[in-house]
C-alpha cells in the first residue's frame, strides 16, 4: 500500500516537472517573440523618423529656395515698377519738364444721337411710347452662356485667375468687342435710349463692347439714370462679361451731361477756366470730388475729364474755358487734384487731349487742327501734365485728332500717328495705362477716313480703345479682320485687351 502511494507520488511529481517544463519554455517563447516585434517596431519607428527628418530637410530646402525666388522676383518687379505697376489716385504735381505730352478731345461737343442707323436698318425709337423691356425679364438666378458659350456664375473676372491668363481664353470677337466704346443708340440700333432690357442684352451678347458712353439724350432723372446703368452692368453679368466702362462727358462749367440737365439737381461746377483763374487748386479738388460724387451714385465710372490742356494759343475757341489756364504747372497741379477728387468715388479720370488741344486754333470736331512745333517745343508747356500723368501711371489717357506736320511729316492725326503714340506717349514717356481716341465721328475723322480705316489705324499707332466710330459694325468688322488676316497681330490685341480687363478687374476689387 506505501509502496504504491510513493510511486504514485512519483509520478505526480513527474507530471509536474513536465507541466512547469512547458511553461518555461512558452515564457521564454514569448519573451523571444515580444522582442523581435519590438525590435521590428522601433526599426520601424525609426524609418519613420528618418522619412520624416528627410521630409522636413526638403520642406526647409524648397522654403529657402521660395524665398531666394521671392527675393529675386521683387528685385525684379522693383526694377521693372516704373513702367509696370498701376497705381491709382496718387498724383502729385510734377515739375516742369517732366511732361512731354498729351492731346486728345473727347467728344464733349458733338452733337447727341441724331438718329442715324449705323446697321442700315429702319430706326426704331426708344421714348416713353415704345420702351425697351427692363432688366431682368428672365427666370430670376438663371444664368446664361458666356460670350464664349461658358455659363458663368457671376461677372468674368472674379476669381478666374491673372488678367493675363483669362484674357487669351476669350473669343477673338469679344476680345476685339472690348476695344470699343460706343452709346447706347450705336450699339442697339435704336434711335434713343433711356433703359437697359432685353434689347440692350442681345446687343451685347452680339457685341459684347468694352464701354458705354452716355449724352444727354439718354437723361431723364436721377431714377431712371440710375436704374438704366445698374440694369447694364447686370445684363454684362448676366452674359458672363466684365464689368462695362460706364462713361460721360462731365468737365464742369459748358460740359456737363448731368449738371447742366434740367432733370438733375446736382451741385453745379464752375469752368475749370474759372477756378485756374484763383490759382487756389483746393477748388480744383473740390470740382472733381463733388462730379465723381453725383457720377458714382449714378453708376458712372469713368469721367472724360479732367482737361489737361495748357492754353498756349490765344486764338483757341476748343478748350478756352475748358482748361485751367496758360501756365503748364498750375494745370498740372489743378489737373491732378481734379482726378484725386474723381478717383476718391470710385470714378477713373481721363486726363485730355493729349499732345495738347490748347495750342490749336482750328476746331477737330470739323475737319484737321495743327501744332506746327516739334516735340522739344511741346515738352515745354503743352506735354507737360501729360508727362506728369503718364508718371502717376492713371488709368486712361485720351488722346485727341490733332495733326503734328513737323513731327508726323503730313496731316495725320495723332490718333492715327504709330510716332506720337507708340513711339512717345508709351515709349518716351512711359505711359502703360488705357489709350483711348476722342470720338472718331468728329470731322478730323470721318472727313477723312472710313470708320474702318480709322479703327484699324488707331489700333496699329498705339490705341486700346475706340470711342464712337462713325459706323461702328463697319468699324468693329474692320479690326476683326485685320487679326484674322494678320495686318493686326494677336499678341498686339491682347495687349489692349489686357490693359482694359486689367483695370476692371480693379474696379472689382479696389
Amino acid at each position: 500500500m506505501d509502496d504504491r502511494r510513493s510511486r504514485r507520488k512519483k509520478k505526480n511529481r513527474g507530471r509536474h516537472r513536465a507541466v512547469l517544463l512547458v511553461l518555461a519554455l512558452l515564457c521564454i517563447l514569448t519573451a523571444g517573440l515580444c522582442a523581435w516585434g519590438m525590435g521590428m517596431q522601433k526599426n520601424s519607428l525609426g524609418k519613420k523618423e528618418e522619412a520624416l527628418r528627410e521630409s522636413g530637410r526638403q520642406e526647409k530646402e524648397e522654403e529657402t529656395k521660395g524665398k531666394m525666388g521671392e527675393g529675386t522676383e521683387r528685385k525684379e518687379a522693383g526694377e521693372k515698377s516704373e513702367k509696370d505697376s498701376i497705381r491709382k489716385g496718387e498724383n502729385e504735381p510734377g515739375d516742369k519738364g517732366e511732361a512731354w505730352d498729351g492731346s486728345g478731345q473727347n467728344g464733349e461737343d458733338e452733337p447727341d444721337a441724331d438718329g442715324k442707323v449705323w446697321d442700315g436698318q429702319e430706326q426704331k425709337n426708344l421714348n416713353e411710347g415704345q420702351s425697351e423691356p427692363e432688366a431682368g425679364g428672365g427666370q430670376k438666378g438663371e444664368k446664361e452662356p458666356g460670350i464664349d458659350g461658358k455659363v458663368q456664375d457671376g461677372q468674368a473676372g472674379e476669381e478666374a485667375g491673372p488678367v493675363s491668363q483669362q484674357v487669351p481664353q476669350m473669343s477673338l470677337e469679344a476680345r476685339v468687342a472690348q476695344l470699343f466704346m460706343v452709346t447706347p443708340e450705336q450699339l442697339t440700333g435704336y434711335s434713343q435710349v433711356t433703359q437697359a432690357g432685353e434689347a440692350t442684352k442681345e446687343a451685347l451678347r452680339k457685341y459684347p463692347v468694352g464701354g458705354l458712353i452716355y449724352f444727354s439724350n439718354n437723361l431723364k432723372s436721377p431714377e431712371q439714370f440710375k436704374a438704366m446703368t445698374a440694369n447694364t452692368q447686370k445684363l454684362a453679368g448676366e452674359l458672363g462679361m466684365f464689368p462695362l466702362f460706364l462713361a460721360i462727358d462731365e468737365e464742369g462749367g459748358e460740359v456737363a451731361r448731368v449738371g447742366n440737365h434740367p432733370g438733375f439737381s446736382v451741385q453745379p461746377v464752375p469752368a475749370m477756366a474759372d477756378i485756374g483763374r484763383t490759382g487756389d487748386v483746393r477748388k480744383a479738388f473740390e470740382a472733381g470730388n463733388a462730379i465723381g460724387e453725383y457720377l458714382h451714385e449714378l453708376g458712372i465710372n469713368v469721367d472724360f475729364a479732367p482737361d489737361a490742356d495748357v492754353l498756349t494759343n490765344p486764338d483757341n475757341t476748343v478748350v478756352k474755358t475748358r482748361s485751367f489756364g496758360e501756365n503748364p504747372d498750375l494745370v498740372t497741379q489743378m489737373a491732378t487734384a481734379y482726378l484725386k477728387g474723381l478717383n476718391g468715388h470710385g470714378v477713373y479720370g481721363a486726363p485730355k487731349h493729349f499732345p495738347g488741344h490748347g495750342a490749336t486754333a482750328e476746331d477737330s470736331h470739323k475737319g484737321f487742327a495743327y501744332i506746327n512745333k516739334g516735340w522739344e517745343e511741346l515738352e515745354q508747356a503743352e506735354l507737360v501734365p501729360f508727362a506728369h500723368f503718364a508718371k502717376q501711371k492713371v488709368n486712361f489717357i485720351m488722346c485727341g485728332h490733332i495733326s503734328l506736320p513737323a513731327v508726323i511729316g503730313d496731316d495725320t492725326p495723332c490718333s492715327l500717328s504709330p510716332k506720337a503714340l507708340d513711339g512717345y506717349l508709351r515709349e518716351k514717356m512711359g505711359f502703360q495705362g488705357i489709350i483711348i481716341t476722342d470720338a472718331l465721328n468728329m470731322g478730323a475723322i470721318q472727313n477723312h477716313y472710313s470708320s474702318g480705316e480709322a479703327a484699324v489705324a488707331a489700333i496699329e499707332a498705339g490705341v486700346d480703345m475706340l470711342l464712337m466710330p462713325a459706323n461702328f459694325q463697319e468699324a468693329y468688322q474692320a479690326v476683326l479682320d485685320a487679326v484674322r488676316q494678320g495686318r493686326i497681330s494677336e499678341e498686339r490685341l491682347n495687349q489692349s485687351v489686357e490693359r482694359i480687363i486689367q483695370r476692371k478687374a480693379d474696379m472689382l476689387n479696389p
